[in-house]
């Protein structure tokens, strides 16, 4: 698959801020209660719907996509999930793995995973589709359905909104980054045509160090 321009901006773009980026986010999930009671209820799913095949700790294995330094990979991790990370960003594995090496982090595209078909119980979207422009984001909801096993889920995180903010500077460097904020109602209808069925979602409003309201959404494969 031809790589496109905004893959190639975003890879080097986490490239460059990788190492501060991880310093300034390592501690984050410990001030944000509703983010971690999502992160529980998909752990909680994943370790225990009767997805076919499951077997030894955590049941099927679950990927983080877009999981940057490997922070939420490695909570995955402590709430009894076989989880690992995949991220566009080689800068960004390479700090994952110093972090967590007991965890498994690889460099991919979560819009082409090198992952079989139907083998996994859940994948994570932690904030890694918000460089994605909505109109390509059934291309990458199907690619989610494509590796999970029937009856696994999905989680989302994203920012709440209808609007396109443009980034030339962020974690103390230069960047291009376009971040779209997506309508609720739109990632669920997105996920339903991909075969993915919402189960549950929340939306709540910025902390003090965000700009807008964050949505999440979970859904299930068949």
């Amino acid at each position: 698959m031809t790589e496109t321009s905004d893959l190639t901006s975003v890879r080097a773009s986490y490239d460059a801020v990788a190492v501060e980026y991880a310093r300034l986010v390592g501690t984050e999930l410990a001030r944000k209660p509703l983010d971690r009671a999502m992160l529980a209820a998909f752990a909680e799913y994943v370790r225990g719907d009767g997805v076919r095949g499951d077997e030894g700790r955590g049941g099927r294995a679950v990927a983080d996509l877009g999981c940057g330094p490997g922070r939420v990979t490695a909570h995955l991790d402590g709430l009894g999930v076989r989880a690992f990370g995949v991220d566009l960003s080689p800068a960004m594995v390479a700090v994952a793995r110093r972090t967590y090496p007991g965890l498994r982090f690889e460099v991919g595209s979560m819009t082409a995973l090198d992952v079989a078909d139907g083998v996994l119980g859940g994948v994570l979207a932690w904030y890694s589709t918000v460089h994605t422009p909505p109109a390509e984001l059934p291309v990458v909801f199907a690619e989610f359905a494509r590796v999970l096993a029937p009856g696994g889920h999905v989680l989302i995180a994203f920012k709440a909104g209808d609007e396109r903010i443009r980034l030339e500077h962020a974690y103390g460097h230069p960047v291009e980054l376009d971040v779209y904020w997506t309508p609720p109602d739109l990632v669920a209808d997105l996920l339903a045509g991909a075969g993915l069925t919402e189960v549950a979602r929340l939306v709540r409003g910025p902390d003090p160090r965000e700009n807008s309201p964050q949505g999440f959404l979970l859904a299930r494969k068949g």
